[in-house]
């Protein structure tokens, strides 16, 4: 089921949380709202829902105008953080609820409502535990439930708010990989949400980067990640440095000295950015040399925070672990993958 978002404004007592969006969400796509808070992409994801309704714009499904349908029309499934399910039933009166109060007309016979609930307890890897009540089940297991849940009323779109949010970095790790073989399994159009980069790299089709009520940037993780198109993005999306730099004549320039990297676009004040592991190390006075602050061990690599030129600024680089380098000591690098945006 494709959706198609246009031009959606929500306000909330006046205050506009979302302006004038638009998202094409394409068929069984796993596509992640990504954000800090505050970004809009959870009123994106209840707009989408029928949870809210927008203030101005409209909301398809398909070629359906479901703008002003409510949440049981547009048949969504949806997975809360805190999982939202009910503790006085079993496991599998939870999975069968959204198909026991179905309108008589559409409601399965009990007998199929029960095969279905038991096959996608299955699917999610807690068969044999129908009988179990959640407070008897891990912070993983209910959030499995409550992913079979929402699959038992086999909705259109599924909707994740924050997934795995209340979980430990284990238990996250693992179910995201979960998630997406159950998503390759069904092929549900799945829109989720989350704050985490590790989790949306990992797990999306396609990220769409929220900020401020507005989308920054739409495309796979790879060009999000490799190409940002603002700022924002290069800052929001995995780690990065920035230097306020001067660009004149192709060449870049820190204050009174070069970079050493040449080839820019553009003339005047501008804004540097690159990743920690994207450096070489050079020999000589390089323009772009600093004095070690601080550093610790991140994985395989030690991450070092430079202050650069004496002009109060500040960069992190990625060293060999086995680097000898200490603190008050001098590193020269040059940015082997950079971008520059205008200041």
């Amino acid at each position: 089921m494709e959706v198609r978002v246009e031009q959606v404004r929500k306000e909330f007592d006046r205050f506009p949380a979302l302006h004038y969006v638009s998202l094409d969400i394409r068929s069984g796509e796993l596509i992640a709202l990504l954000g800090p808070s505050g970004s809009g992409k959870t009123t994106l994801l209840r707009l989408i829902a029928g949870l809210e309704r927008p203030t101005a714009g409209k909301i398809f499904f398909g070629n359906e105008d479901a703008s002003e349908k409510s949440v049981q029309e547009r048949n969504i499934g949806f997975v809360f953080q805190h999982y939202a399910l009910f503790r006085h039933m079993t496991i599998l009166e939870n999975v069968s609820f959204g198909l026991k109060v179905r309108p008589r007309s559409s409601r399965p016979a009990a007998g199929e409502i029960r095969r279905r609930a038991l096959e996608l307890l299955d699917l999610v890897q807690l068969s044999g535990l129908e009988k179990r009540y959640p407070s008897q089940l891990s912070g993983g297991q209910r959030q499995r439930v409550a992913l079979a849940r929402a699959l038992a009323i086999e909705p259109r779109v599924l909707l994740l708010d924050e997934p795995f949010g209340a979980l430990d970095a284990q238990v996250r790790r693992e179910l995201r990989k979960w998630l997406r073989e159950i998503h390759d399994r069904t092929g549900h159009t799945t829109v989720f949400v989350t704050h985490d980069q590790e989790e949306a790299l990992e797990l999306a089709d396609r990220l769409c980067v929220m900020s401020q009520g507005r989308i920054e940037q739409v495309g796979t993780p790879d060009s999000v990640y490799d190409t940002p198109s603002s700022p924002f993005v290069f800052g929001f999306i995995g780690e990065s440095s920035e230097l306020p730099v001067q660009v004149e004549k192709g060449d870049i320039w820190l204050g009174d000295r070069p970079v050493g990297i040449s080839g820019a676009e553009g003339q005047g004040a501008a804004r540097l950015f690159f990743r920690p592991h994207d450096i070489e190390l050079v020999e000589g006075d390089a323009a772009l040399a600093g004095v070690v602050a601080a550093s610790r061990r991140v994985g395989g690599t030690r991450r070092v925070e430079l202050d650069i030129g004496g002009g109060g600024h500040r960069v992190e680089i990625d060293l060999p672990f086995d680097h000898p380098a200490g603190e008050r000591s001098r590193i020269a690098f040059r940015p082997k993958r950079w971008q520059l945006f205008a200041a």
